[in-house]
C-alpha cells in the first residue's frame, strides 16, 4: 500500500545517517486507511490522538497527560524532524494556565502526541515563578537543574529544525527581568550572557542546551523569524523594526553569527522585508523564504540575500498572516505554500511563481474551528494536519506523485 511505502521515504530534506526513533509507536491502521483514501482537495477527521510519555507532577497538574500540549499564546509553529517522521512543538503561553518549557512531538501514523521533555516548574510572566528551587545561574545563563531554559518564551516564528545536527533551534526571547532573577538566586547580574537567547533541543536525547557564541551577534527582539536554510548551512534570524532591521545567519557548525547584509529590491529594507509577527516557510525548489505578514507577502532570495514584497492584497484575495492567528507550511508535492488562517477559519494555497493566493474549499470534513488548534504539514503522508486538542484533521492538497 502506498501509505506504508511513504513511511520509508524521507522527502525533501537530506539527513546524515539514521537514528532509531523512540518511543516506537504502533501504527493507527484506521487513520492510515483514511489518509491513503484521501483525494486531492479532500479532508477527513482521523479521530482522537492518544497522549503518551513520561509525565511528571507538573504535566499532570495541567492535565497534559490527557490533552497534549494544545496551541498556546503566540506559540503555534510546529517543525518537521525528517529523520523521525514527526513534528515537534514547544513554546509557552502568556501565563494562563501555565508557562512551561515542555517539548512534544506528533506522530501522524500512530495518531499520537509524545511528551519528549516533561515541564520544569511553571514560570511567571516577568519572573521565574513561585518556585525557583529548580533554577540555577550557570555559565551566565538561567537554566533548570535538568538543563532546560528557565526563561521560556512564545515561539512566534522563532522555531526551526536543523536536520543535519538533528536539533530544534528556538530563540527564547522573553521579558523576564533576568538581572533581578540572578540576584534572587544569589548570583552576579554582571555575569549574564549578553548574546541572543538561542536554545537547541535534541528529540533523540531529549535534552535542551543553551547556545552561546562570541560576538558579533544579532539583537533578539520579540517575534522575530528563525528559519533553517540548507544552502546557507544554518538558520536565518530576521527582524524588521526599530530594534533591528537585519537578517543574520547562525552557522551551527562554526557556532557563529553573521550579518547577511540583506537588502530590499526596489525599496529600502524597511519596506521590502516583513515586520515582526510574520509567519514563514523555506521553499527548497525556488531557494526562497516565503513570509506572510498581515495581507502582504514577501520573498527572501537566498542566493542574492534580497527581500522583496511581492503581494500586497485585500482580505478577499489574500489570507491574514500573523503568528497568533495563522500557520504556514511548504507542500513539496505541489511546490505551493499552505496557510491556515485561524482568524477567519479559512485555508489558502500560495503559488510563488505567479505570485498569487487561492482560497481553498476542501470537500469532506470541515476544518476544526477550536481556539487551540495546531497546524503543520506532514511530508511523510503528503497532508496538511490540523490538531484541535486531540482531534486530528487531515487535508490532501494534491495527490502524491508515483
Amino acid at each position: 500500500m502506498r501509505v506504508f511505502l511513504l513511511l520509508a521515504v524521507a522527502l525533501l530534506w537530506p539527513v546524515s545517517g539514521t537514528a532509531a526513533v523512540e518511543p516506537a509507536l504502533a501504527p493507527n491502521t484506521a487513520a492510515l486507511k483514511k489518509i491513503e483514501a484521501l483525494k486531492p482537495n479532500h479532508a477527513v477527521l482521523l479521530g482522537d490522538a492518544r497522549v503518551v510519555g513520561d509525565f511528571n507532577d507538573i504535566a499532570r497538574r495541567f492535565n497534559l497527560d490527557k490533552t497534549g500540549p494544545r496551541a498556546r499564546d503566540y506559540s503555534l509553529k510546529m517543525v518537521w524532524a525528517p529523520e523521525r517522521k514527526r513534528a515537534i512543538f514547544l513554546g509557552a503561553n502568556h501565563r494562563v494556565p501555565h508557562r512551561l518549557n515542555d517539548v512534544w512531538e506528533f506522530d501522524l501514523g500512530a495518531l499520537a502526541w509524545v511528551l519528549l521533555y516533561a515541564p520544569d516548574n511553571p514560570r511567571g510572566y516577568h519572573d521565574l515563578g513561585e518556585d525557583v528551587s529548580d533554577v540555577e545561574f550557570r555559565d551566565g545563563i538561567l537554566v533548570t537543574k535538568r538543563g532546560g531554559p528557565a526563561v521560556i518564551a512564545h515561539t512566534w516564528s522563532g522555531l526551526t529544525y536543523d536536520p543535519v545536527h538533528r536539533e530544534a533551534l528556538f530563540m527564547s526571547t522573553w521579558a523576564t527581568d533576568q538581572k533581578k532573577a540572578v540576584e534572587q538566586l544569589g548570583g552576579d547580574p554582571n555575569e549574564l550572557y549578553g548574546g541572543p537567547p538561542l536554545w537547541a533541543f535534541s528529540p533523540e536525547t531529549r535534552q535542551w542546551r543553551p547556545i552561546k557564541t562570541t560576538k558579533p551577534w544579532p539583537k533578539a527582539p520579540l517575534a522575530g523569524m528563525l528559519e533553517y536554510v540548507p544552502e546557507l548551512g544554518g538558520a536565518i534570524w530576521h527582524t524588521n523594526n526599530f530594534k533591528m532591521r537585519a537578517t543574520w545567519l547562525y552557522d551551527p557548525a562554526a557556532n557563529t553569527w553573521r550579518d547577511l547584509g540583506a537588502s530590499g529590491r526596489g525599496a529600502d529594507f524597511a519596506q521590502a522585508a516583513p515586520q515582526p509577527e510574520q509567519i514563514a516557510y523555506y521553499d527548497p525548489q525556488r531557494h526562497i523564504v516565503v513570509a506572510q505578514r498581515g495581507l502582504d507577502t514577501y520573498h527572501f532570495d537566498v542566493n542574492n540575500r534580497q527581500w522583496t514584497k511581492v503581494v500586497s492584497g485585500d482580505e478577499a484575495h489574500v489570507p491574514f498572516g500573523h503568528d497568533r492567528f495563522a500557520s504556514i507550511a511548504f507542500d513539496p508535492r505541489s511546490g505551493h505554500g499552505l496557510l491556515v488562517d485561524m482568524k477567519r477559519n479559512t485555508l489558502w494555497a500560495y503559488d510563488p511563481d505567479k505570485p498569487a493566493w487561492t482560497r481553498l474549499t476542501p470537500a469532506g470534513a470541515p476544518m476544526p474551528a477550536g481556539k487551540k488548534r495546531l497546524p503543520y504539514f506532514d511530508p511523510a503522508y503528503g497532508v496538511l494536519v490540523v490538531i484541535d486538542g486531540t482531534k486530528v484533521w487531515a487535508y490532501r492538497y494534491q495527490a502524491p506523485s508515483h
